[in-house]
């Protein structure tokens, strides 16, 4: 039995379906209650407060930890310590999560959360597998769709690069590593097949959308957290094992639109 918390999120979704299809019993935990299907039985139960969490674990045997907010980054630690302590009186069942590349190296406050949870669970005495991701092609398609309803000129911040991976991909691979015969620990990095410019990524969506906007890159931004990024501690280029390209995912995401 696997429990699945993040459920109804970009990554739960496609790896709830996968988990079902695989024929694993599959719970997934969320704030509200929902109607069983597809093979997934809902629970209902909030990370925060601790209420439905314990019911939710009864049985469990692996749980895959998608579950996060990164307009409320601290909510994501105190929900990884109510998991934690609800999964430790239940047996002590392997924990997996899925993490970010560089939240070890980068000072951006939701990284900074995203890797105190990684040392919770590593300290936590339950069995546990860590995996790490580039960014999924969702957040730069969302932050260039924000961008492009400024009229006028498209300034890009100097220097920044992205690896992004498809969400299925990820999904794929926890799905494996839920279904293994056991905890693993830190596995490697997973990372998207290419490692591509910010300019080059939109001038790739303009393209897609079909908009015409002209592009400039002015200065770096300043600040710790964006020299770590320019410097690519959020790229995985050694694990560089994603297939579906950025261009890919835009012209399946935006054609006919």
């Amino acid at each position: 039995m696997i429990l699945v918390t993040g459920a109804s999120g970009t990554l739960g979704r496609p790896l709830t379906r996968l988990l079902a299809e695989a024929g694993a019993d599959v719970r997934a935990l969320s704030r509200r209650a929902r109607e069983p299907g597809s093979g997934v039985t809902w629970c209902k139960g909030d990370l925060v407060t601790g209420e439905g969490v314990e019911d939710a674990l009864a049985g469990v045997e692996t749980i895959v930890h998608c579950a996060s907010d990164a307009f409320h980054a601290k909510r994501d630690l105190q929900a990884a310590r109510t998991l934690i302590e609800a999964a430790r009186r239940q047996g002590a069942p392997h924990l997996l999560y899925i993490s970010i590349v560089g939240v070890d190296k980068i000072p951006y406050r939701y990284y900074k959360i995203k890797y105190a949870v990684e040392r919770a669970i590593e300290d936590s005495g339950l069995p546990y597998t860590i995996l790490r991701a580039t960014q999924f092609h969702t957040l730069p398609d969302a932050v260039f769709a924000v961008l492009t309803k400024v009229p006028g000129l498209m300034l890009l911040p100097r220097g920044l690069r992205d690896q992004p991976i498809e969400v299925g991909e990820v999904a794929g691979r926890l799905a494996e590593l839920a279904l293994a015969a056991g905890p693993a620990r830190r596995v490697d990095d997973l990372g998207g097949p290419e490692v591509l410019t910010v300019e080059e990524m939109m001038r790739d969506y303009l393209k897609a959308r079909g908009l015409r906007r002209p592009v400039r890159v002015p200065v770096p931004l300043p600040g710790r957290a964006a020299r770590a990024f320019r410097e690519g501690h959020h790229l995985a280029p050694d694990h560089a094992v994603g297939n579906r390209t950025w261009r890919q995912f835009l012209a399946e995401t935006h054609t006919h639109r």
